[in-house]
């Protein structure tokens, strides 16, 4: 096996807004499991970085192995409050890298990358769906149910091992999806969430002009595109999954 070489890494600190987490609650948020994983090489990465992320204090996301432009490891992460500056993104690339150069699991040259989630972020924890109720919300499965294996609509809540989607289509107007089933989830970017998150950045400023600095990291990739699509007279368009 040849050793893998870390490029260096994009930190991009693409924050999604934060929720105030109380100190005796950050321990039980860290070891909070992931409901959608990854398989395959993705799955043999994330159980090496995860918990060096969170002996600094940050929960794993996502990881992603990517061949485009070489081979590319993205590392998604957080803090629980879901803030994820550049410099957690540069502390857990400094960290990281050698951990990942001691186990190899990579067999070729790789670019490390560490990113926090976006706004358009992946829903991969039970907290992450209750967090979002009421968000528009694209989700795959596994495996189909009745036939059809992507669905878009509103995530309504949760209720048990399930996350339940209104959409127009459903006999009943709602759809129940095992997390079991759930392949990927993610929040659509829509003008109501880039304006959400406009507004607490806002409130966020003068907050700290006041002296309470509870800034959390500028989004400037989603800010460009609102501008564009409001430029353009059009709302602006969601992501595709991956796999799409």
């Amino acid at each position: 096996m040849s050793t893998a070489t870390t490029l260096k890494p994009m930190a991009t600190g693409t924050g999604t807004g934060t929720d105030t987490v109380a100190p005796d609650d950050t321990s039980a948020a860290l070891a909070e499991p992931r409901l959608i994983v990854e398989t395959g090489l993705a799955a043999r990465v994330a159980a090496i970085v995860a918990p060096v992320l969170a002996d600094l204090g940050l929960r794993l996301v996502r990881v992603k192995v990517s061949g485009l432009d070489g081979c590319t490891v993205q590392v998604m992460a957080e803090r629980p409050d879901g803030s994820m500056a550049i410099e957690d993104c540069e502390a857990a690339s400094r960290a990281l890298s050698p951990v990942l150069d001691v186990a190899d699991p990579i067999d070729r040259a790789y670019r490390l990358e560490i990113s926090s989630p976006g706004l358009d972020r992946p829903l991969v924890r039970r907290s992450d769906f209750e967090r979002h109720a009421g968000a528009a919300v694209k989700i795959e499965l596994a495996a189909g149910l009745a036939g059809r294996r992507r669905f878009r609509g509103v995530l309504a809540g949760v209720d048990g091992a399930t996350a339940r989607i209104r959409v127009a289509e459903a006999p009943d107007g709602e759809v129940a999806l095992g997390f079991d089933d759930i392949a990927d989830a993610r929040l659509v970017l829509t003008e109501d969430l880039i304006a959400s998150a406009l507004r607490r950045r806002k409130s966020e400023e003068r907050a700290a002009r006041r002296g309470h600095d509870t800034r959390a990291p500028y989004d400037h990739r989603s800010h460009v595109r609102l501008k564009n699509s409001r430029a353009a007279g059009s709302p602006p368009a969601a992501s595709q999954p991956e796999g799409e």
